[in-house]
């Protein structure tokens, strides 16, 4: 089995590593549904203690339709990260088409109050039922 992609970016020394993966045993090709996983892991390689208060995040199916999904913190949690820690989780989507992109943000808080939002990397979904791959 091929090793998942792994995209990455890292805004006001807060790491997003993100690593998707398409769920053949949960996609019905012939129904046009087409499920993916990605794993989330979100590290603080700065000085101040942060927060993960929201996320934001924009879904673009292969007709470009765009669906957004905006609401508080991640898997029902708002974590708070100190300095060197590290926080994993997976949550998954659903498209009606073999491939898209997602993109997002989190808005992080400090302990001063200041908002502040972290880039989500960009990363393709590709099924095997994709004829071109994005990435």
């Amino acid at each position: 089995m091929q090793k998942p992609l792994k995209y990455i970016a890292t805004t006001r020394q807060i790491r997003v590593t993100v690593r998707p993966s398409y769920l053949d045993d949960q996609s019905a090709p012939n129904d046009n549904h087409f499920v993916w996983a990605y794993h989330v892991t979100i590290e603080n390689l700065g000085q101040e203690t942060v927060q993960l208060r929201s996320r934001h995040w924009r879904i673009t199916d292969a007709r470009g339709e765009l669906h957004e999904v905006r609401g508080p913190g991640v898997i029902g949690e708002q974590p708070v990260l100190e300095p060197g820690d590290m926080f994993d989780y997976t949550s998954g989507t659903p498209l009606a088409t073999p491939s898209g992109i997602m993109t997002g943000s989190y808005q992080m808080e400090n302990e001063r109050g200041e908002t502040f939002d972290i880039e989500i990397p960009g990363f393709s979904l590709d099924s095997p039922y994709q004829l071109i791959r994005l990435h």
